[in-house]
């Protein structure tokens, strides 16, 4: 029996209310893309951690009702808070990185530019990282998707994240690693730059801001595999992969 299709909806005010509209792009998606049929059991999602199900009642041109029949609380979602920042990349690039953050339990997503950053971001490109955010969080079974902001400065990406425990700037300049990843513990925020990484005053004004030099070892990765792998290694060091 395969799992039943998961949507985003807005202002759900379930005991009070158990009838639900599926509208805009989500109900095109449903009915155009997956062939949603009154009778149908979905999951709805309104990004509370809560998962609720449902029932198709009846299908209309522009939107579709369902009425809810019970809510849990999701059991995909990280224990421990992860943020990344990764810097613009060309291309879809960025878009595989907001994907694969989110499989692999991202709390959040921030996107900056920097000084060696030559991709261009503006506003319906972060609506569509948003979007990609979305969709691999209905994939992956979370009950979240979480949010992609994007922040026109080095500055601003890192005063983001200062409430974070544990904070690692990832530099293929580093003479080395001031921590390991076998020792964190609690919220991480990790800083990866774009395809030309950081400039030394980057560097130094990340260090200012109390931020951990991280060395990813002696081969230079590409950006979107330096991003993908420290996602990968803070969810397993943290217990989230096990």
């Amino acid at each position: 029996m395969s799992t039943p299709r998961r949507f985003f909806v807005e202002n759900l005010t379930y005991p009070d209310n158990s009838e639900v509209y599926l509208e805009g792009e989500e109900f095109t998606h449903a009915k155009t893309v997956l062939r949603v049929e009154e009778g149908s059991e979905i999951v709805l999602l309104d990004n509370s951690g809560r998962e609720y199900s449902a029932i198709v009642q009846k299908i209309e041109k522009h939107r579709l009702s369902a009425h809810i029949t019970g809510a849990t609380v999701g059991q995909k979602e990280p224990k421990t808070p992860i943020y990344l920042l990764c810097g613009a990349l060309k291309g879809d690039k960025t878009e595989l990185v907001v994907q694969k953050a989110v499989e692999l339990g991202a709390e959040k997503i921030g996107v900056f530019s920097s000084d060696f950053c030559s991709a261009f971001v503006n506003g319906n490109k972060t609506e569509r990282l948003n979007r990609v955010a979305k969709e691999a969080a209905k994939q992956c079974l979370r009950s979240r998707a979480p949010a992609v902001e994007y922040f026109g400065t080095f500055e601003e990406a890192l005063k983001s994240a200062q409430d974070y425990k544990n904070k690692l700037f990832f530099c293929e300049f580093s003479n080395g690693s001031g921590a390991e990843f076998g020792g964190i513990g609690g919220s991480c925020a990790l800083v990866v730059g774009s395809e030309g990484g950081f400039s030394q005053n980057e560097y130094m004004y990340a260090k200012s801001l109390g931020f951990t030099e991280m060395s990813l070892g002696k081969r230079i990765l590409r950006a979107e595999t330096a991003a993908i792998s420290v996602m990968a290694l803070s969810a397993y060091f943290l217990g989230e992969l096990k």
